[in-house]
This record gives structure tokens, C-alpha cells and sequence, in this order.
């Protein structure tokens, strides 16, 4: 056990990128309201990295024995069958009978039904995502523009930030308040990349050049959504057998930054529970009420960074985290 959480200390740290850390904060008007430069050397280095996730599932992937994971089974849905025991039917009519059933099957769990009513619910914001290949080579303007780590513009209901990747791509994200049938509602055209890009940019139309040609540079499909969440605080009576982890148990908008954070460490903790006979019960305590705050945080913040003056707000509270005003 020593010898493969020392494996996996160590891929961790070939993976993750301290450099990550750093940021820049714009107005929309381009007006510079923060910059954060990561130390090159030193502990403080190592406080927040940031590692892609396809190279972290990976790593965790490549640790556990082969035939661990069986993949192409989607989950339609799970029954008891009595003793804490349950029946979980996989498309094509299959069915797998377990003693103790995780559901870690993000936002839409098929698993959350046997513990609680609560569904996500829509956040009052869409987000888009796209992708900018090859930064560094095909578009050193836009690299530079988002340094190592990553660079968000506040706007008035609406955001549009950048993130490096440690595969040569910037990820690209757009926010913005809107009405739950957007989507639809909005005649973009999701499905057509190009024509896509050309309305979104319309909708940040008097924002810095340099910021929309981040837009530009992408390429590539384009990944639109609604921003859900349950309810702050959720909690559910323990059940023999079955408990969630993960989205699956305290979903919560992006804008707390902790949600695949937590989920790693339920999955943790849950595995040394079961590994030890432990009280799933007092697990499932502890995680609801570590997950509570930030559930919190994610909904107040979603509320700040999209609210008409956001970019001084925000300026304020990343200074409040940072111990520079009280």
C-alpha cells in the first residue's frame, strides 16, 4: 500500500502544474484589477496546483488493478432487494446484484433517487465552453494574454475566462445570466461551431479586442449548458447499502472551484470506511457538512460574479481572500 500511494504521490506531482496558480483579472472595459504570479520556488509554490483532469483520472486509473473499471455500461437505474442489497440495470437490459452501492455518477445520478427527492435546479446562467489548440505555435497572442495559469474579464451578468492546460490547450469559457430555455430561445446556432463563436462574441460586443479574439482563436466543437446545483445544505436518511459521493451527493455551480476537489476526497474516505467497517452513516455526516460551505460559496459567488458590478465586487473579494482588506 506504501509503495503504490508513493507511485502515486509521485505521478501526481510529474502531472501538476504549481505555475497554474497564476492568474490575471480584468473589467470589461480591459482595466487590470489583479494579478497573481505563482513563487518559483518554496512551499507556497505547491498550495494550490492545478493538474488536468484527463492526466489525474489517468493516474488514478493506471493505479488500480486491471479489471477494476468496465467501461460502457451506462446506468439507468438501481432497486433495493432487501438486507441492504441492490439490483443496478445497465443499458441493453443487463443487471449487476452488489452488497454496497456508490452512486458517483455526477449531476443526473440514476443512484440519487434511493436517497433523496432532491434534483438539481437551474442557476439563473448557461456557460460555453471552447477550445484553443496549440496556443503557444498557433495563437501566441492569445497564449500570452493568458499567461501560465489562468485569465478572467468581469462583466456586467456576464464573465468570459481562459485556462491553460498542460496539453498545449486553453480552454475557454463564457458566462452569462439568461432564462432557463436559452438554448433554445436565443437562435444560436450550437450545433454550427463557426456561426456559433460569431453570435456569442456578439453578446460581448464592446469588450477589448485582444479578450474576443480568445474567442476567435478557438476551434473545434462548442459545449453550451445550463449551471445547476441541489440544494445548499442537502442531507438524506442513511440507508443500508447505498450512499453518494461526489456531484452525485452536493452538486454546486463552478464558481466555488471545489467540486472535483471534494469529490476526490468522498472517494477517499468513503474507500478507508468501507476498507475498516466503519459507520457509513457518520461518513455521510461528515461529507454533507464539509460540502455545505462550499455549496454556499459557489451559490453566493455565482450571484456576485454575475450581478451588475461585478468586476469591483470581485476585485473586493478576491482582496478579502487574500487578507489585504477586511
Amino acid at each position: 500500500m506504501g509503495a503504490a500511494r508513493g507511485r502515486v504521490e509521485a505521478g501526481y506531482r510529474a502531472i501538476a502544474r504549481p505555475e497554474g496558480q497564476d492568474m490575471v483579472l480584468y473589467d470589461s472595459a480591459g482595466t487590470l484589477l489583479r494579478r497573481e504570479v505563482t513563487p518559483d520556488e518554496g512551499e507556497e509554490r505547491w498550495g494550490r496546483p492545478e493538474a488536468d483532469r484527463p492526466a489525474l483520472r489517468k493516474l488514478l486509473l493506471d493505479a488500480l488493478p486491471e479489471e477494476t473499471v468496465h467501461w460502457g455500461h451506462a446506468v439507468t437505474h438501481a432497486e433495493p432487494l432487501g438486507d441492504g442489497r441492490h439490483r443496478v440495470h445497465v443499458s441493453g437490459g443487463e443487471t449487476l446484484d452488489c452488497d454496497f452501492l456508490i452512486g458517483a455518477d455526477g449531476a443526473r445520478s440514476r443512484i440519487r433517487p434511493l436517497l433523496t427527492d432532491a434534483e438539481p435546479a437551474y442557476c439563473g446562467a448557461h456557460g460555453m465552453e471552447l477550445v484553443i489548440h496549440d496556443a503557444d505555435r498557433a495563437h501566441p497572442a492569445a497564449s500570452a494574454l493568458v499567461g501560465r495559469g489562468s485569465f478572467s474579464a468581469i462583466g456586467d451578468q456576464q464573465t468570459l475566462s481562459a485556462q491553460r492546460n498542460g496539453d498545449g490547450t486553453i480552454r475557454v469559457h463564457l458566462t452569462l445570466r439568461c432564462s432557463e430555455d436559452w438554448m433554445e430561445s436565443s437562435g444560436i446556432p450550437f450545433d454550427d461551431p463557426d456561426r456559433a463563436r460569431a453570435a456569442l462574441k456578439e453578446l460581448y460586443a464592446g469588450w477589448p479586442a485582444e479578450f474576443l479574439a480568445l474567442v476567435d482563436a478557438t476551434s473545434g466543437p462548442l459545449l453550451a449548458y445550463p449551471l445547476t446545483a441541489l440544494p445548499v445544505g442537502v442531507r438524506w436518511e442513511n440507508t443500508p447499502g447505498v450512499t453518494l459521493i461526489g456531484d452525485a451527493a452536493h452538486l454546486m455551480s463552478p464558481f466555488a472551484g471545489q467540486g472535483a476537489n471534494l469529490a476526490m476526497r468522498d472517494g477517499a474516505e468513503l474507500a478507508l470506511v468501507l476498507a475498516e467497517g466503519g459507520d457509513v452513516r457518520k461518513f455521510e455526516q461528515v461529507m454533507l457538512e464539509r460540502a455545505e460551505p462550499a455549496a454556499r460559496m459557489s451559490a453566493d459567488n455565482l450571484e456576485l460574479f454575475l450581478s451588475d458590478g461585478a468586476a469591483e465586487k470581485v476585485r473586493h473579494l478576491f482582496a478579502k481572500m487574500f487578507g489585504e482588506e477586511d
